[in-house]
């Protein structure tokens, strides 16, 4: 006779234990690496905070602003204090009034909030201010003195907490205002994107790491006399961009020039160049300062700053070194002319050719065309042509060529419409 063993149920995992496990799939699921990879957004912002500038994050809800801000803090080995601004009073930024003992002797200070205190007494430590744009404009003007003198109530922060803040454009945020000139004036305004293959990457376990810029202490002082010289001279030439308050309201919630943000820049333009940024990061950064079209200016004139003396060239054709940006080079060349036109003789005539040479001979030959036309405008009857023209006369004609060619190609594309 055969013996069946007992019918056992399969033991049922307790709800506790179910809760367990998802915790442990949830640790797994936020388990995530990070790279060094090129994210010129996260770089301007990382330079922001080295600075100790408060910066502003605009973008569309969803887009990482909150991720990079958690990011940066760990790459800063910050701790991140989060506010949300807009379920903030104003008393809370500008401190509680607490009726002590004899307040008609020791009058009445205001209390600072927890978090306040907290970050003070760590004595370091990453702010964040969410949702800035949903803050109605009593809690924006609490904020002013916060964020340009550091303080809540009685306390001051400490010279180790930095202050970001995040917003949302008000055609996406909920119930939103647009920011006061005077709070939008104190912030570094960086537009925040996504990029396609970062989200992707991201989401498959490796995000961007912030790296904190590296300064070079042996450059210094060069960089806070290059920025200067930067700045100023900018301002020399364009005194009508000191201060330019918008008309429209709604960009006056953005980025425009002051004297405050003028200094700001200055700063940026000090920390990028001890810290070898590339001109990308730092036009994000001049553009979020004081405005696109003023900060685009300001990066064409630092440009400027850099392209070697017409006169150098001319002394020495031979020995010319040109700019390897062909905007920069073309920009060179036209000097060199503009300083023959400005006081023509044969020798500076002769020695503009053997730079147009110089210029064929290093880089791309499309930079020549319009100087060597613009030269040969300033020869004068008794002037040789110089055996130079001979090199560069092939160049010229071949552009003139090309142009006639896309012209023709223009006409007949416009007859057979």
């Amino acid at each position: 006779m055969t013996a069946y063993a007992p019918f056992v149920a399969p033991e049922v995992p307790t709800a506790a234990a179910q809760i367990d496990v998802a915790g442990d799939l949830l640790d797994l699921l936020r388990h995530t690496d990070t790279e060094l990879r090129p994210d010129p957004q996260l770089e301007a912002l990382a330079l922001a905070v080295a600075a100790d500038l408060p910066a502003l994050l605009w973008g569309e809800p969803g887009i990482g602003k909150t991720a990079a801000l958690t990011q940066l803090a760990s790459a800063f080995d910050l701790p991140l204090t989060t506010v949300i601004a807009s379920v903030h009073e104003p008393s809370d930024f500008s401190g509680l009034p607490v009726v002590g003992d004899d307040p008609a002797e020791q009058g009445v200070p205001l209390a600072p909030p927890d978090w306040a205190v907290r970050l003070v007494r760590a004595g370091r430590g990453l702010l964040f201010l969410d949702e800035l744009s949903t803050a109605p404009p009593a809690v924006q003007a609490a904020l002013l003195r916060l964020v340009l003198e550091r303080r809540i109530g009685s306390l001051r922060l400490p010279s180790g907490v930095r202050i970001v803040a995040a917003a949302n454009p008000r055609s996406s945020a909920a119930d939103g205002w647009e920011l006061s000139p005077p709070l939008a004036n104190r912030f570094v305004h960086l537009q925040w994107t996504h990029d396609h293959e970062v989200v992707v990457r991201g989401l498959g376990g490796t995000w961007p790491r912030a790296v904190l810029p590296r300064l070079d202490p042996e450059r210094l002082a060069e960089s806070v006399a290059f920025a200067r010289r930067a700045v100023c001279g900018f301002l020399t030439a364009r005194p009508a961009l000191v201060h330019r308050l918008p008309g429209a309201e709604t960009r006056r919630g953005g980025a425009w020039p002051s004297p405050r943000s003028w200094e700001m820049t200055l700063r940026l333009i000090a920390f990028a160049t001890a810290a070898g940024t590339g001109r990308e990061v730092l036009s994000l950064l001049a553009r979020g300062t004081v405005g696109d079209g003023p900060g685009l200016e300001l990066m064409a004139s630092m440009d400027r700053m850099d392209l070697p003396d017409p006169e150098s060239l001319l002394a020495a054709p031979a020995k010319a070194v040109l700019p390897e940006r062909g905007d920069l080079r073309q920009a060179a060349l036209d000097g060199v002319v503009d300083a023959v036109h400005a006081r023509p003789t044969r020798d500076r005539w002769d020695a503009a050719w053997a730079v147009l040479v110089r210029a064929l001979e290093t880089g791309a030959p499309d930079v020549v065309v319009v100087p060597a036309n613009t030269l040969a405008s300033l020869r004068r009857e008794d002037w040789p042509v110089p055996a130079a023209i001979e090199r560069l006369a092939g160049v010229v004609s071949l552009s003139r060529r090309a142009d006639e060619a896309g012209r023709r190609a223009a006409l007949v594309a416009r007859a057979g419409r």
